[in-house]
């Protein structure tokens, strides 16, 4: 399981994030406050809070490739 903060300004950038999402393998969620929604899910997305950062869990021991994909959306 790898945890890291994202966060998604527009409508292309959610496009783009569950795009590059959906290729991988593995479970991933996305938590903003008490919800927590399938981060393939462009719905369940839409439904969060986008104006602040918010966590993505990837559950896999091999996120590197899919970070390393969605690596302009991660907050340092």
């Amino acid at each position: 399981m790898t945890k890291a903060k994202i966060l998604l300004q527009s409508i292309s950038d959610v496009k783009e994030f569950v795009t590059a999402i959906s290729m991988c393998d593995f479970d991933a969620d996305l938590i903003s406050g008490r919800y927590t929604v399938d981060a393939k899910s462009i719905m369940g997305i839409f439904s969060l809070d986008l104006s602040n950062p918010i966590d993505i869990i990837a559950y896999t021991d091999d996120s590197q490739a899919l970070f390393a994909q969605i690596s302009k959306f991660i907050v340092k």
